[in-house]
């Protein structure tokens, strides 16, 4: 049994460690591995096995189906959102500050939340047809807690107008704003993967982290930060401004603060 079967009835996340690579996949197709209360759950389970694992040198963070990550789970009720939300802070913490190369393998769009993932990981690399949006605001939601690894990784200026836009944008742009480490063609990207996680594993471990360490010591703060963009993301989410978004989305309408022609 994983540890992630300990959480709940089906492991919505799954690991296998190879070769000193451990490969943790979100496996939750039908919802677009959206940040479900119980995929938060699973995939902090698993990749905290990962991270203490000693036969562990690095990480691959991927996904099942055509989606990385949709973001979270607005069709779950209220109050199962309160322990994703602790969880998927958590995680993003995790990812952050690891004393192993984690890195993410995206072969479709990641939304919102699914972006804090991947921006949390040391490395990135997607496919060139892949998207990215930050949808918050057209829900009346703020992009709280995955602004903490955002802010410190993407070009000011260019999260910015992301972040108040919520516009689509493509693998490439997302690479030049310091998002993703390296964009290729699909049949490219495990050949891409395999070639950066064996460049990773060439270096001493306790090296490796302390260099981490160093270069991400303008964040030292990262868990007070993620303790108070958890509440500030609450309180959004707990508005009637935001209670009225997730029910539009829900009931796939526009919400009622769209001007009407």
């Amino acid at each position: 049994m994983t540890a992630a079967e300990t959480v709940g009835q089906r492991p919505l996340v799954i690991s296998d460690v190879t070769g000193g690579v451990a490969t943790v996949t979100l496996d939750s197709p039908g919802n677009r591995n959206a940040l479900s209360a119980d995929l938060c759950a699973h995939l902090l389970a698993e990749l905290t096995t990962a991270v203490r694992d000693d036969n562990v040198r690095a990480v691959v963070l991927t996904h099942t189906g055509p989606v990385f990550c949709a973001g979270a789970d607005l069709k779950e009720a209220p109050e199962r959102r309160g322990a994703a939300a602790r969880d998927f802070s958590a995680v993003l913490e995790l990812l952050w500050t690891s004393p192993k190369p984690v890195v993410a393998r995206l072969a479709g769009p990641a939304r919102a939340g699914g972006t804090g993932l991947v921006v949390a990981c040391d490395f990135a690399v997607a496919v060139d047809t892949v998207s990215f949006a930050f949808t918050e605001v057209r829900i009346g939601v703020v992009p709280a807690v995955i602004s903490v690894p955002l802010r410190h990784r993407v070009v000011p200026h260019a999260l910015y107008r992301l972040f108040l836009s919520a516009e689509t944008f493509d693998a490439h742009h997302a690479a030049s704003i310091g998002l993703l480490s390296a964009v290729v063609p699909v049949d490219d990207l495990d050949d891409e993967i395999g070639h950066l996680v064996e460049t990773l594993v060439l270096s001493g471990p306790k090296a490796w982290a302390g260099t981490k360490r160093l270069l991400r010591s303008e964040a030292p703060s990262i868990a007070v930060e993620l303790s108070a963009m958890q509440d500030l993301s609450a309180q959004y989410f707990n508005s009637e401004e935001g209670r009225e978004g997730i029910r539009s989305f829900a009931e796939r309408r526009r919400p009622a603060w769209v001007p009407h022609c």
